[in-house]
């Protein structure tokens, strides 16, 4: 275990063992359980795609954030692996193992794009342990009405093809993934930098080739029905890579659900629209 500051945060660092494999974990603040599962991008983690966000959020919960299987710290799944399993299903296997090994029964559930979907799943297979569920944009729930794969999704599968990975790709890919890519240069290199680790790099073409295989994620949106808990959707109006139109059956199918759309934004609602996300995100929460 150790602490690492960012963004005046102390985070605690945690490696748990699982039958998976070892899954890293970061978590800071006190209060009711936060779960933050990070989306699927090239470079991506969870204190990656949610450092801006803690020093709000860490005020009033205690956030947790696991690297999912295939990134940051935590263990890579192997081409077997994947062909058993899709990554959905190992990654909640692997969470709720991690918050077993953490002694936390009973949660809030955040989860953007493939940490969506992911966050889901969780929701429909630990019923009883999530309290209320953040989707922004999440894969599996979301039926496209557009053409497939999506412009953001085509941006992903080049990043690690051709010549491999470049920062002009990396800013190519953000160009995709946000609304107006100028204003996260730094995110750019962080994230370039990021996607280099060659375990990552083998980790990507197998995942890439499960989801051809498989042709896409799991398809939630057949079971979202089931989600009991409060659900809030939070989605970027000009996403390009799970687009606003499969809102609408998330929006009819899940009981208890509102959905906040943002102009001007992508798919990355936590950092595009990061106070008006972290204001939402903890009313909702805290409210009874």
């Amino acid at each position: 275990m150790t602490t690492e500051e960012t963004a005046d945060v102390k985070l605690v660092e945690h490696t748990v063992q699982t039958t998976l494999g070892t899954i890293a974990v970061s978590e800071a603040g006190e209060g009711p359980v936060l779960v933050m599962l990070h989306g699927g991008g090239p470079g991506a983690s969870a204190v990656a795609n949610y450092h801006q966000n803690l020093p709000a959020l860490t005020r009033q919960f205690r956030v947790i954030l696991p690297d999912q299987p295939g990134f940051g710290g935590s263990y890579r799944p192997t081409e077997a692996d994947l062909d058993a399993r899709s990554i959905t299903e190992i990654t909640v296997d692997a969470l709720l193992q991690t918050l077993d090994a953490l002694g936390i029964d009973r949660f809030h559930l955040l989860g953007n794009s493939l940490g969506g979907a992911a966050a889901i799943a969780t929701a429909l297979e630990a019923t009883e342990r999530v309290e209320k569920l953040v989707l922004m944009a999440p894969g599996g729930g979301w039926l496209p009405f557009g053409p497939t794969p999506t412009e953001g999704q085509k941006a992903m599968f080049r990043y690690y093809n051709g010549e491999g990975p470049t920062l002009k790709k990396m800013r190519d890919f953000i160009g995709v993934m946000t609304a107006e890519p100028k204003r996260w240069a730094d995110t750019a290199q962080a994230r370039y930098e990021a996607s280099l680790d060659e375990t990552h790099i083998a980790f990507y073409h197998a995942y890439n080739a499960a989801f051809a295989k498989r042709h896409g994620m799991d398809p939630l949106w057949q079971h979202v029905h089931k989600v009991k808990c409060p659900t809030l959707l939070l989605w970027g109006r000009d996403d390009r890579t799970i687009t606003l139109d499969g809102a609408q059956l998330m929006l009819k199918q899940i009981r208890d659900v509102q959905l906040h759309v943002f102009g001007g934004c992508g798919h990355w609602v936590q950092l595009e629209r990061q106070a008006e996300f972290e204001r939402l995100v903890t009313d909702f929460l805290k409210e009874h």
